[in-house]
């Protein structure tokens, strides 16, 4: 019996499988160990997991993780899950890797995240053997929900939008100055603070500032992130909800620099179970 997980800044899926058969999912409030300590996560695993994904006790756990990328963080995660869990044998991996065997499969290709936060990778149908660095919501992540929601405060801040769309925006959300700059600067997971705000995005992104500031959050994204792999012909798969809700701003975007959008999907999950009943 194996457990797998996929894990988010927002949210976390697990899915208990033996053999060929689901026996169970679930799904948590996200993780990461980059912000998170040992302690932190395992009260929320503890709180939040059903008895039942503890009880079937897999003999197996493959872990992939925002924030799973370096080894530090990984020995957080993984001494909440040995703490939670009686198995050993637990593989941590990024969610990079988990959205390129999702996407990619055994193919070379370019596999992307659009989520609370973004990262790519170019993939050899093995094995990632380049990644441009996410470097975070305050270096990086762009195109992500953070980088937007972070976009989308700094435009009707800035007078950047239509008046009629920031006062919309601030009643909507409950905002002031003081209330941003609290929430940004000192608030436990301000990314994914930030993220809450691409429904509204999402809702008017057909006003015309609201589409061009997101095709600009998009082109950096390619051009500071998948463009360095120096690719072009590879198609470009993208797991996430930004990739969901904002796929035509992306599309349109990709095709203006030349780049083919390949399978864009909300989550890895379905991927990852048949990637890894067809490498049991």
């Amino acid at each position: 019996m194996i457990l797998i997980a996929d894990c988010g800044s927002t949210k976390t899926d697990w899915v208990l499988c033996d053999g060929d058969n689901i026996i169970a999912r679930t799904r948590t409030q996200g993780l990461n160990p980059t912000h998170q300590e040992s302690e932190e996560i395992f009260a929320i695993l503890s709180a939040e997991l059903p008895k039942e994904f503890i009880s079937n006790n897999p003999g197996k756990i493959y872990f992939y993780g925002a924030g799973c990328a370096y080894e530090t963080a990984n020995n957080r995660m993984r001494v909440a899950l040995e703490n939670i869990f009686d198995t050993k044998d637990i593989e941590i991996n990024s969610d990079l890797l988990a959205a390129a065997r999702a996407l990619c499969k055994h193919e070379e290709g370019i596999a992307c995240i659009l989520g609370t936060g973004s990262n790519s990778c170019l993939f050899d149908g093995e094995k990632i053997i380049e990644n441009t660095p996410s470097l975070g919501y305050i270096l990086g992540d762009e195109g992500s929900g953070a980088h937007l929601g972070r976009q989308l405060l700094s435009d009707c801040l800035k007078k950047q939008l239509p008046k009629k769309i920031c006062d919309l925006f601030f009643e909507q959300y409950d905002l002031n100055v003081a209330t941003i700059l609290e929430q940004t600067y000192h608030s436990s997971l301000p990314n994914r603070w930030l993220a809450s705000f691409t429904p509204f995005l999402s809702e008017h992104k057909k006003t015309p500032e609201i589409s061009t500031m997101l095709k600009q959050c998009f082109k950096q994204f390619f051009q500071r992130n998948t463009m360095t792999y120096r690719r072009s012909w590879l198609p470009i798969h993208i797991i996430g909800n930004i990739g969901i809700h904002f796929s035509e701003e992306i599309k349109e975007t990709a095709e203006s620099l030349g780049l083919s959008i390949g399978n864009i999907v909300d989550s890895p999950m379905e991927g990852l179970i048949e990637y890894h009943k067809q490498n049991r």
